[in-house]
């Protein structure tokens, strides 16, 4: 166990202090409303900030977490511990000719709103996808038929070393909700969009086309992790959840939405305990029944509680 008051210490040569928050609770700061407390929360407002940061975390052997909004992640009840890092104060988004280039704390519904402004078209499929452009990039983020490999140039990330480098779309090996960001243990602080110039009117209906079907189809008046699986080769998770008569199912406050069977909200105060049980009854009950094994989209991180 690593000594607390000696990494505060540290930490405070390396950012500001009203920036560094000891044993935070998590679920206050994430979509998802789950979640324990860090041991340290930190929001650094500069890119030298985060490469301190992580060089810092190297030096001392602090185990090191980035979170984003938490749209697509479940932090266990128990926390997380060492230092959890929250890029929330990177939120600028500029627009220059095709391109637009958007910090990774910036919501990528706002980037998609950015570039209907701009008269710009290919991120219409985001307007409605609840994370950060961070974690878009993280999961190679998608929805109607688009994902963040069709619309990225570069980015710019600190690597595990502390360093400040440029990937390409290419480097990051994107693929179905999938980076090697984790992999190579990188930090995405922001991102360049390539996209063709458009007409106004004709992005909007798309983007107001999306929303509209969001809105119907998805439970978005209660914090969730978004859809919880991975689609099944020849299968629709949410079909085959439906199927099982599962919509409804509770454990505690998590529940399987009976507006759209792939969710599972947070009805009432759920503790993460709750809704990881209810995704591996889930799992259990339609492999079960269909024979068919749901791979969970959503990311579970973080320590049980004692």
């Amino acid at each position: 166990m690593y000594n607390k008051e000696k990494v505060f210490e540290e930490l405070t040569k390396v950012m500001h202090s009203d920036n560094i928050k000891r044993d935070e609770l998590l679920r206050d700061h994430l979509y998802t409303k789950l979640g324990g407390r860090a041991d340290f929360f930190l929001t650094p407002t500069t890119y030298e900030e985060v490469q301190n940061i992580v060089k810092l975390s190297n030096k001392v052997d602090v185990p090191f977490t980035l979170l984003g909004n938490g749209s697509n992640l479940i932090v266990k009840d128990g926390g997380i511990r060492g230092i959890v890092l929250h890029l929330k104060n990177f939120k600028d988004i500029k627009a220059t000719d095709q391109l637009i280039v958007a910090q990774s704390g910036a919501a990528i519904i706002d980037v998609s709103r950015r570039a209907l402004a701009e008269k710009l078209s290919g991120l219409e499929f985001a307007c409605g996808i609840p994370g950060t452009v961070g974690g878009a990039l993280f999961m190679n983020a998608g929805a109607y038929g688009g994902e963040i490999k069709d619309v990225l140039d570069y980015c710019h990330v600190v690597d595990r070393d502390g360093n400040l480098v440029k990937r390409t779309a290419a480097e990051l090996e994107l693929d179905y909700r999938h980076s090697n960001i984790s992999e190579k243990g990188d930090i995405v602080l922001e991102a360049t969009f390539s996209l063709q110039p458009g007409v106004y009117e004709d992005i909007k209906a798309i983007m107001d086309d999306l929303t509209d079907k969001r809105e119907s189809k998805q439970p978005l008046e209660y914090p969730s992790c978004g859809s919880v699986f991975k689609r099944p080769p020849g299968y629709f998770a949410g079909k085959l959840i439906q199927d099982s008569e599962l919509q409804g199912t509770n454990f505690g406050g998590a529940e399987v939405s009976t507006k759209h069977a792939g969710f599972i909200v947070n009805k009432d105060n759920a503790t993460a305990t709750d809704y990881i049980s209810l995704i591996e009854h889930v799992q259990k009950t339609v492999k079960e029944k269909f024979d068919v094994e749901l791979e969970r989209e959503v990311r579970i991180i973080g320590e049980d509680l004692d």
